[in-house]
């Protein structure tokens, strides 16, 4: 019988029924396991990819507020050549003077500065461990790579410098290192600081590095000051 000929019995009765079995009926012939995973809607990528980009850019202005805030700290420097200093004397000499004058002239030829000193503080307890100090104040926006290039132009001059290290800088901040060279009375400590404001060194005969960076802080809060 065909479509055009359904009585209006069969019409009523509706469509035969379908028999089902007890296999599954495989609707597709795909693997599910194969599919390519689900992408998130669009919507939702864009968020993501915002909120990253706002964490790293907030992760940034912290870093550059850090870093600003460390410069405005530390740009507003002073040195200065109290008389007394870490319990050391300053020498007065015409030969301390000379040599001072000689270390300081140095130093400033190798880095652009404001202002600069050099001067030599007697130890009173040993005339053999007279410290050398010299430096001069600045703007420096690369502290460390300075204080590495001061370094450099010091092995220069002396030969070399030798297992050259950080140390603590102190509460001033910065950084600060030490390390040997030698001269004419034979090996001695040689140490630096570096901040935004002010850049030093020292020479320090007859002391091994780890006295020489501890009075060296000593000399540094001593000489040092800032607005």
């Amino acid at each position: 019988m065909s479509d055009a000929h359904l009585t209006e019995r069969q019409l009523d009765e509706g469509p035969d029924p379908v028999d089902l079995t007890d296999e599954p009926i495989q609707l597709s012939h795909r693997d599910p396991a194969s599919d390519p995973p689900r992408r998130a809607p669009a919507s939702r990528r864009r968020r993501i990819v915002l909120a990253a980009a706002l964490a790293v850019g907030l992760a940034g202005a912290a870093a550059l507020g850090t870093a600003g805030w460390r410069v405005a700290q530390q740009k507003d420097t002073r040195l200065s050549a109290p008389e007394q200093v870490a319990g050391l004397t300053r020498d007065d000499s015409e030969r301390a003077r000379s040599t001072a004058d000689y270390l300081r002239s140095g130093f400033a030829a190798d880095i652009d500065l404001d202002t600069s000193f050099g001067t030599v503080y007697r130890d009173p307890a040993d005339e053999t461990r007279a410290v050398l100090v010299f430096g001069g104040t600045t703007l420096l926006w690369q502290p460390e790579r300075d204080l590495d290039s001061l370094f450099r132009l010091m092995a220069d001059e002396t030969g070399r410098v030798a297992g050259l290290r950080e140390v603590p800088a102190g509460k001033l901040g910065g950084v600060m290192k030490c390390g040997t060279t030698s001269g004419d009375g034979g090996d001695f400590a040689i140490c630096g600081w570096a901040d935004h404001g002010s850049a030093a060194m020292a020479m320090f005969p007859s002391r091994s590095v780890d006295d020489a960076a501890g009075l060296f802080r000593q000399i540094r809060e001593g000489v040092q000051t800032r607005d």
